[in-house]
């Protein structure tokens, strides 16, 4: 079973227990939090979820704020994530695809739970395609 990170603000938290509850059966999910729709800073727990996705210990992670730009930032500043902000499930597919993204960023104020689910869906289920997109994907890091 694939193991999935995922972690939220205050923004975010509704989004977060409504995908870990969907995602709950077809992955082993590991919440990062928050645990509350009480004020947060992202960051606080994002770098863990990262961390955990860079070294290893899960294979994928999922990250959701008000507009999905704070988490996506936050999780860029690692090495080893390659994190895309989306809001429709082909952009979720094309970061797998050409970018071998490992994390996504979810935007819970502008699109719809079911929609971020669908996005999700699509970025766990869309594999990297290689080839010629490697060797862009090998020139990212700095």
């Amino acid at each position: 079973m694939k193991k999935i990170a995922i972690a939220a603000d205050h923004a975010g938290f509704e989004y977060k227990e409504y995908l870990k509850k969907q995602l709950e059966g077809s992955y082993e999910i590991t919440d990062y939090g928050t645990h509350s729709a009480d004020s947060v800073d992202y960051p606080d727990f994002v770098h863990p979820a990262a961390a955990s996705v860079e070294n290893g210990e899960n294979e994928a992670g999922i990250l959701i704020c008000g507009s999905g730009q704070g988490v996506q930032l936050s999780a860029n500043k690692h090495t080893g994530i390659r994190c895309a902000l989306c809001w429709m499930p082909e952009l979720a597919m094309l970061s797998r695809q050409h970018n071998d993204c490992n994390m996504i960023a979810i935007p819970a104020r502008f699109i719809a739970k079911e929609l971020a689910l669908e996005i999700v869906e699509r970025f766990l289920n869309t594999d990297f395609e290689g080839g010629r997109h490697q060797k862009r994907v090998d020139k990212i890091s700095c």
